[in-house]
């Protein structure tokens, strides 16, 4: 998908080889990167653990904000693709008893079957 993908809002899968060398540092113990996409600046990685969104913020990008969700306080989820005239899928997580979701918009092209299968494989693994 690459850069012009990138200007245009449309989520792009990360390599997670680079993405685990990347973000060693904060990954706990026997923590591994599942999936992981890049939304212009801003990154979804989902690991074995938990949910991790990375948002850079300011002109420079040089600020950054680690949001880490551990997937047992996801409560549910609803991912919904787009359609033919709505150009944008949805990723919506409600954490613990929170009666509102963490809301997230995601252009056309990204893989909402990925980050399903994703979120129901670290929801429901044994």
């Amino acid at each position: 998908m690459g850069l012009l993908s990138g200007l245009m809002g449309n989520a792009s899968e990360l390599d997670n080889a680079e993405l685990n060398e990347e973000f060693s540092p904060i990954l706990a113990n026997n923590e591994q990167v599942e999936l992981g996409f890049k939304l212009i600046r801003d990154m979804f990685i989902f690991t074995n653990k938990r949910m991790l969104i990375i948002d850079k913020q300011g002109l420079t990008g040089k600020k950054i904000q680690y949001h880490s969700i551990p997937f047992k306080s996801i409560s549910h989820f609803i991912v919904e693709s787009a359609g033919h005239f709505d150009m944008d899928s949805e990723l919506k997580i409600w954490i613990g008893s929170d009666k509102e979701p963490i809301s997230y918009e995601l252009k056309r092209g990204s893989d909402v079957v990925a980050i399903q299968k994703t979120l129901a494989n670290c929801l429901f693994m044994d």
